[in-house]
């Protein structure tokens, strides 16, 4: 029997880890604070595991579920989107990418971390994003243009997130430059980065390739909601 790689169920090894802090949960399933975000997981497919997934979410409430092994939902819920994902690795040392715009990004940003997000979609955003890692940022009069940081995290893995550029500055590199200095982070820690992508989104497989990142796995994604 093959043995599972921690970054199978990235969401289940994190929050059994680096995030421990922040579970919610039990021993069969475990998620993040609502407000924080909807990431959810179980360990195994096991009945029980699956059942107890169910009632980490409210009548109403979301949970959100990446692995490698297919999914299964608790009775009562329904699944909102489903897609498939890439996971990529970069095994090895990136290019260099320091640049004196780029500066970390603190509690004060929060808000206009969350508005750039929404208007560029790299992902589930939240106003609590930073409680998953340090972010950096680039302003350009005063308005934050460019930004990526960190979320999951297992034993010597950390995960590229949040990267994203507003509309009107793209084409300028700074999508790859922000992407760069994120794992340059990463990897000054000690860990190796590995980052998530719809399967779909070829132009940011591509960008990602160019850097340095391969595939690892293809991954199952689903937002589900519960009834009621």
């Amino acid at each position: 029997m093959t043995m599972a790689h921690l970054l199978d169920r990235p969401i289940w090894t994190t929050l059994n880890s680096r995030h421990a802090a922040l579970a919610e949960g039990g021993r069969l399933a475990k998620r993040y604070p609502a407000d924080m975000s909807a990431f959810a997981a179980t360990g195994d497919e096991e009945v029980e595991s699956i059942a107890a997934l169910g009632e980490l979410a409210e009548p109403g409430g979301t949970l959100l579920l990446v692995q490698k092994d297919a999914l299964a939902f608790p009775a009562g819920f329904e699944a909102v989107i489903q897609a498939t994902l890439v996971q990529m690795v970069a095994d090895s040392a990136v290019a260099f990418a320091d640049d004196e715009r780029i500066r970390p990004l603190g509690r004060a940003d929060a808000a206009d971390m969350l508005e750039l997000a929404q208007l560029t979609k790299p992902g589930p955003f939240s106003l609590r994003a930073q409680d998953f890692g340090p972010f950096w940022g680039i302003r350009a009069n005063g308005r934050l243009v460019a930004m990526a940081g960190q979320r999951l995290g297992q034993e010597g893995f950390r995960e590229l997130s949040g990267v994203c550029t507003h509309p009107d500055v793209q084409g300028q590199g700074l999508g790859r430059l922000m992407s760069l200095h994120g794992t340059q982070k990463i990897q000054e820690a000690g860990d190796t980065a590995y980052l998530h992508a719809y399967a779909t989104n070829a132009p940011a497989i591509r960008l990602y390739e160019s850097i340095g990142f391969r595939l690892r796995e293809t991954m199952n994604m689903a937002i589900i909601r519960r009834e009621g």
